[in-house]
């Protein structure tokens, strides 16, 4: 498994990864909202981090992490690549290479919260609406430790 840079041609793929790994693990979005989001991940979001991605050598890519101002802020697994390593790869290289130090995480994923413990990172505070405005909360973490 290689960490790559991500081009504009890999968006297409980046983002049918972001949206099966969304239905898979945040059960609490409504349709609505999944629909909404994509457009602007792909005419906005992309461009606006430090976007890499996991490419296997069978598979193609398997998942992406983009890092901003130090803030981890998408990290997407392709469903059938869960529990591979390939999440903490991607969150290795962040911290290491990207200079990752904090992350938001819905609070409703219980799974990436878990994830991101065990990776270093404790929860420092709690906003109750994500960053587009929504009511759905974000608990903010901090890196503490490397793993």
């Amino acid at each position: 498994m290689q960490i790559e840079q991500a081009r504009a041609g890999d968006h297409l793929t980046l983002i049918a990864i972001w949206e099966a790994s969304v239905r898979a693990t945040h059960h609490f979005l409504p349709e609505a909202e999944i629909t909404a989001l994509k457009p602007l991940i792909l005419a906005h979001y992309f461009a606006a981090v430090d976007l890499v991605c996991a490419r296997d050598d069978t598979a193609g890519i398997v998942g992406f992490c983009g890092v901003r101002d130090g803030n981890i802020e998408m990290l997407f697994v392709a469903p059938e690549a869960r529990g591979r390593g390939v999440g903490r790869l991607l969150v290795a290289n962040a911290i290491a290479s990207q200079g990752a130090t904090r992350v938001d995480v819905n609070e409703q994923n219980v799974q990436a919260l878990g994830f991101y413990q065990q990776m270093g990172f404790v929860v420092t505070g709690r906003s109750p609406r994500d960053g587009q405005g929504k009511p759905y909360p974000l608990l903010h973490m901090v890196l503490t430790a490397l793993e």
